[in-house]
């Protein structure tokens, strides 16, 4: 059984709660079909019962009766969740208008429901920009506790299966943050260890990149990524990390041992850390599209709860993909 497949199996195993907003979005009501004949989450639609049914009806979505569906104008716990988006926003300047306005708009109100702790996870995306998915979930949802980024992995499938994991590696920051100091830096690299663990399913030896490896070159870019592994060691001591390491060094364990000897993780990573957005966008973009690799992400990280971002482009597959991922992170 493929990893994939472990991910649907566990999803399947212990149920979540993932409400999906765009839920008139017709990628959306497809794979949520799909979840729901293959009883992988339960699923909480937002939108409007009529039309979401008719839809359903229109492309022969047989299971959608099966999911929860909360329309903002006509729900009865509309009035708790504008009186929560109040309590949390009243310090920055929101009046309770503007929260019961506010409170109906999709986006907002699937974060709402999860800070009220009537969902696990969301997922959103597909007709929403990333900027307009992750502000509600700043808003209200925020960061867990001791990090301040929210990051984004990639989990890789190469054909190499002498690198990682039988060839599966996880890279990260690939979608969030520009340019991280070494402390956000740190926290990527704790925030990416726990996604290893809940969604790889293996323990994380994590290689922090770079154009050096143990001193080779002299620059503050490096000087950053050493900083960073300090601090990730001293945020978790049990941490399996080393830095700074080239990816050559970090991958083929002759190389590892022949620049970095005696280390544990050099030329044995199967996470790596990239020092800004640049290198990680770039780096996994390449080894998908020059080794036939299959990338499945960004899974975000570093929220208090799992909320996930879908290209705008995405398949349906994607999307059923990332109901699983999403719910696989709420498990922990």
């Amino acid at each position: 059984m493929n990893l994939l497949d472990q991910i649907m199996e566990r999803a399947k195993a212990n149920l979540q709660r993932i409400v999906l907003p765009e839920g008139t979005e017709i990628r959306t009501l497809r794979a949520a079909d799909i979840i729901l004949k293959e009883k992988a989450a339960k699923l909480i639609l937002i939108g409007d019962e009529k039309e979401i049914k008719k839809l359903a009806t229109e492309n022969g979505l047989t299971h959608i009766n099966e999911a929860t569906i909360v329309n903002p104008e006509t729900h009865p716990d509309m009035g708790t969740y504008t009186n929560l988006l109040f309590e949390i926003r009243k310090s920055k300047g929101m009046t309770s208008e503007e929260a019961a306005k506010l409170a109906k708009d999709p986006l907002y109100l699937g974060c709402l429901m999860i800070k009220n702790g009537d969902a696990d996870g969301e997922l959103a995306g597909a007709q929403n920009t990333t900027g307009n998915v992750l502000r509600p979930a700043f808003q209200i949802v925020k960061t867990k506790p001791g990090i301040s980024v929210v990051s984004g992995a990639i989990l890789m499938f190469t054909p190499s299966t002498q690198y990682g994991e039988n060839g599966l590696l996880v890279f990260a920051d690939c979608a969030v943050n520009p340019n991280p100091n070494a402390r956000e830096l740190a926290e990527i690299a704790v925030s990416t260890a726990e996604t290893t663990r809940a969604i790889a399913g293996f323990e994380p030896r994590i290689a922090m990149l770079s154009f050096s490896t143990k001193g080779s070159a002299k620059h503050e870019y490096v000087d950053k990524v050493v900083e960073a592994t300090k601090i990730a060691r001293e945020m978790n001591p049990e941490l399996q990390i080393e830095g700074e390491l080239q990816a050559d060094a970090a991958l083929v364990p002759a190389i590892g041992q022949s620049k970095a000897p005696g280390s544990t993780i050099a030329g044995h990573a199967n996470v790596l850390v990239f020092p800004d957005l640049q290198a990680g966008n770039i780096g996994y973009k390449m080894v998908e599209r020059f080794s036939g690799a299959q990338a499945v992400g960004p899974i975000l990280q570093g929220m208090a709860a799992p909320i996930n971002d879908l290209s705008r482009g995405c398949s349906v597959d994607d999307i059923v993909r990332m109901i699983t991922i999403t719910a696989n992170q709420a498990m922990r």
